[in-house]
């Protein structure tokens, strides 16, 4: 037969999309064509497959050959494709049976030597096999952990092409997981070359926090933030109802360290989550070595001179996650907010409304997950001097205006806390230290109030008080009868937005669940549009 079918996946965003590779031999001018929108790294794939081949130990087929990638409408980048090529070119020459190959799935980067190299999105990739029907795929050794999270998968993890083709060439096993070990040699290294076989589907077992998972160093704890009491419940009321946050305060007063923490209060991520969360990082490729499943919310705390490519996703040729999408389900960090562009910061408006980053190229579209806390830290002006310290603050109202201008008004109106960091003397620090909370008691309260969110909003797709469209919580989710006077009184002094508003309310069911009240009354809504404003004291 001179004509053979595999399948791949290519990756848009996260979204899988399958890709039926077709390889044609015959009488011609001896080559290898690739055809279907490829990439340069793609069309340099030639050149691996063939040596990966002959290195193998297998013939390859000195005749003319075309290879198509299907549908040939849709871009194809990357070097996953490798091993699909590879296997459709020896079917078509007949060394491989076609029923062996029949709904198989293929992923992987060939090196010269014919071994497997891994890939990045084999999570998100495996998923949308899956949905497509296919329920064997073969990988890297090194991504099996990684493709094994998918349910009602069979994982074929191949160290070598070698291996992989005894496996395909030996009498296929319905139901059973068996594994072949130590096929062959690969050539001038001296490793076995070996395929075993993973039933997928099963998550590693919680256990206890890795240090560093997140990316925070281990041992960091909301009891070292003293004598910042309003700050520290302001973290607390963000990390259950999944508020954004705006810290505004001088130089070592705790902004950093506060927003450091609060990670460390939130929840262990659920399992639907923690598999959206690990297929982001999959294929920005920043998932932790050996864990191949996030567990804890992510914290991402880009520089401020990164680009907005950097911070919401894109990237010429492939479209890649930015700090946004990594922070997904997680916290965003923007230390000395101000110093960003203002582009940078303007361009997260869309995803802080939608939760999902929205990346428009020629001839496609990428959406990324972009569902995150927003942390903002920023001086009060250039100098940020305080008016008590012995050097103090000589910038003039318009300089500070200007400064802090730069945060623009339609960006603010999205942060639902904002909190003033003011300068603490020893008798503050002294006397809070009796009062700060570790963070595992904070993040029981937290964990509370959450499941009893969980409560109120189960039928329906959100999990947060935050989530909650505006629609919605003025239709369902309604305070207490004569609750909203304060707020009627903000927006007839035009104090507030509408969608101030909204935000004011979904911050008063956070008050009420932590509080464990029904629903929100007079004293939830007040301390809201206290929060909201940022005048609370």
């Amino acid at each position: 037969m001179s004509l053979a079918r595999t399948h791949s996946i290519a990756l848009v965003g996260v979204e899988g999309h399958p890709v039926e590779i077709e390889a044609d031999i015959e009488n011609g001018l001896v080559g290898l064509l690739l055809v279907g929108l490829p990439d340069t790294a793609l069309r340099e794939a030639r050149d691996r497959i063939r040596a990966a081949i002959l290195n193998s130990h297998e013939a390859w087929p000195n005749r003319r050959i075309t290879v198509g990638l299907s549908p040939a409408s849709l871009p194809k980048r990357g070097s996953s494709f490798d091993v699909g090529i590879a296997i459709a070119i020896l079917s078509a020459a007949g060394a491989i049976p076609p029923a062996r190959i029949k709904n198989l799935m293929f992923l992987g980067e060939l090196g010269l030597d014919g071994r497997l190299r891994p890939v990045r999105g084999v999570l998100p990739a495996v998923a949308a096999g899956a949905a497509a029907g296919f329920r064997v795929v073969a990988v890297p050794e090194e991504n099996a952990a990684e493709a094994a999270l998918v349910p009602g998968v069979r994982v074929v993890a191949a160290t070598g092409l070698g291996s992989l083709l005894a496996w395909l060439r030996e009498s296929r096993r319905s139901g059973k997981s068996f594994r072949t070990q130590a096929m062959t040699v690969v050539p001038g290294t001296g490793a076995p070359d070996s395929v075993r076989i993973i039933e997928g589907g099963t998550l590693p077992p919680p256990g206890p926090r890795p240090p560093g998972d997140a990316g925070l160093e281990p041992g960091r704890d909301l009891a070292d933030v003293v004598g910042q009491p309003t700050a520290r419940r302001a973290a607390e009321i963000c990390a259950a109802g999944g508020h954004h946050l705006l810290l505004l305060g001088p130089p070592g007063v705790g902004k950093t360290m506060l927003a450091e923490r609060l990670p460390t209060v939130l929840p262990r991520l659920e399992p639907d989550a923690a598999l959206e969360a690990s297929a982001i990082h999959s294929i920005a490729g920043t998932l932790p070595p050996g864990r191949p499943l996030l567990t804890e919310p992510p914290f991402c705390a880009p520089h401020h001179t990164s680009t907005r490519a950097a911070i919401v996703g894109g990237g010429t040729g492939t479209i890649r996650p930015g700090a946004a999408s990594l922070a997904h389900h997680g916290c965003l960090f923007l230390d000395e907010a101000p110093e960003f562009s203002r582009d940078v910061l303007d361009a997260l408006r869309q995803p802080l409304e939608s939760g999902e980053v929205v990346l428009a190229r020629s001839g496609v579209t990428a959406r990324f997950p972009a569902r995150f806390t927003l942390v903002l830290a920023a001086n009060p002006c250039p100098c940020a001097r305080t008016s008590s310290s012995s050097a103090a603050c000589t910038c003039t109202p318009l300089v500070r205006r200007k400064y802090l201008a730069r945060l623009s008004g339609p960006l603010l109106d999205r942060v639902d806390v904002k909190a003033e960091f003011l300068p603490v003397g020893r008798a503050e620090l002294l006397s809070d230290r009796k009062f700060t909370e570790p963070s595992a008691v904070v993040a029981e309260r937290v964990a509370l109030a959450r499941q009893r969110m969980a409560y109120r909003l189960r039928g329906t797709r959100w999990r947060l008080n935050a989530e909650i469209p505006g629609r919605e919580l003025r239709r369902n989710y309604a305070p207490a009868p004569g609750a909203l006077v304060p707020l009627e009184r903000a927006m007839d002094l035009g104090e507030i937005s509408a969608r101030g508003v909204d935000r004011v309310i979904r911050l008063s069911w956070t008050l009420a669940d932590l509080g464990g009240v029904a629903r929100p009354a007079l004293g939830e809504i007040s301390y809201a549009l206290g929060l909201w404003l940022g005048v609370t004291s």
